[in-house]
């Protein structure tokens, strides 16, 4: 039995959240697989790894997408932290409203919602970018689509980052973020089909369970993936997409000439800035990978971050290049778990890509702060000064 490379970096030191590109390299460069004595984690740092054990629900459980005992205990029952037969099932009804037929319909009144955004945004000439439109957008979109509104609506934006935090180790920010899930969950188990609009995807689920597509009691199971799991990653994406264009005037001037790049600069931003900074697995039983033992029963970690920058598999990883179309990046995860809401995520991002090169000649960023975070890496603050475009 190999023994892995160790290292006593702590993924969750709030200097390694802030910036983790050097703590991922440092690891990567190390091994494939690293342990991580101070959080009892077995990190997978490269691009082919990371891939394959995704692509491995047998060996590598979804059971334990968290890093605390309680959290994972919460989840069970969720699209998000079962394995099949289960989670095919709940996954097929999570993913009805989220193909590419069932969104066809979305993309012009999320276009247009995206463009009326910016332009006011624009007129304005300075706004706060974080408030203004990476939270705005993408919780006015969902609550339209799930059927949100009055007490839910108003809370999402607590719920989404909460849900995301609790996934951490039981350190402080997971231990004040689970009050706040707590009544995520609890609304999610007392929801009825008449608290949600007639007509939107949170109604379909519940007809879905009515039919007995799902197990009775689910639908609030898979209502909580949609707030829980889309609301806080689609949030910092949008927040990566401006403050990026902000630090890269030539990479937004290529798109502004060419709108057909909108697609590769949003594949882009998630390559090159993840929205999550570490995903868990449980290894069901000994793991041989890249010539180490991962013991059964092991708490993996699954550093999507590291893999994006991955020099074996990307030319250049640490540019910023909007030509470079990296339909493959890991951000989205891969295999039977990958993103259920990655075609809607799309939708957003690219529509506020098309927006900002529409909209802008020039973005001017600054104040752009982050607050340390478990799980989902977001700007709290972006200023930014748009000249309008002619």
């Amino acid at each position: 039995m190999t023994t892995p490379a160790e290292s006593d970096i702590d993924l969750w030191d709030d200097a390694v959240l802030a910036d983790p590109y050097p703590t991922y390299s440092a690891l990567r460069e190390q091994a494939g697989v690293v342990y991580l004595p101070r959080n009892d984690v077995y990190a997978l740092t490269r691009y082919d790894l990371i891939r394959d054990a995704l692509g491995d629900p047998e060996a590598f459980s979804s059971t334990s997408i968290g890093f605390n005992p309680m959290v994972n205990e919460a989840l069970q029952g969720t699209s998000l932290a079962s394995d099949p037969p289960l989670h095919t099932q709940l996954r097929a009804t999570l993913s009805q409203n989220l193909t590419p037929r069932a969104l066809r319909g979305l993309k012009v009144v999320i276009d247009e919602k995206a463009d009326k955004l910016v332009a006011e945004l624009a007129a304005a000439g300075s706004f706060e970018a974080v408030d203004s439109l990476a939270r705005a957008f993408p919780l006015e979109i969902v609550a339209d689509l799930i059927g949100f509104n009055g007490q839910v609506k108003d809370n999402m934006l607590r719920w989404g980052q909460a849900a995301m935090q609790v996934l951490g180790p039981l350190n402080q920010r997971t231990q004040e973020s689970f009050p706040i899930a707590g009544e995520l969950y609890g609304w999610c188990s007392s929801v009825t089909a008449e608290d949600l609009t007639p007509g939107s995807i949170g109604r379909g689920i519940f007809d879905a369970e009515t039919r007995g597509d799902i197990p009775e009691g689910y639908a609030g199971n898979i209502i909580h993936q949609y707030l829980g799991a889309g609301v806080d990653t689609t949030i910092a994406s949008i927040g990566n997409i401006v403050a990026l264009f902000g630090r890269h005037p030539e990479q937004f001037a290529l798109v502004r000439e060419n709108p057909e790049l909108v697609p590769s600069a949003f594949a882009e931003v998630l390559r090159y800035w993840v929205p999550i900074h570490v995903w868990g697995r449980r290894a069901t039983r000994d793991v041989q990978v890249d010539g180490v033992t991962i013991p059964e029963g092991a708490q993996v970690g699954i550093l999507f971050g590291a893999g994006n920058r991955d020099p074996r598999h990307y030319e250049n990883p640490d540019s910023f290049d909007v030509t470079r179309n990296p339909v493959d990046h890991l951000s989205f995860g891969y295999g039977p778990h990958g993103c259920a809401g990655q075609g809607l995520a799309r939708l957003e991002g690219h529509a506020i890509v098309a927006a900002l090169a529409r909209r802008a000649e020039v973005l001017t960023v600054n104040g752009e702060a982050r607050i340390p975070s478990n799980m989902t890496r977001s700007l709290e603050k972006l200023q930014v000064t748009i000249v309008e475009a002619a």
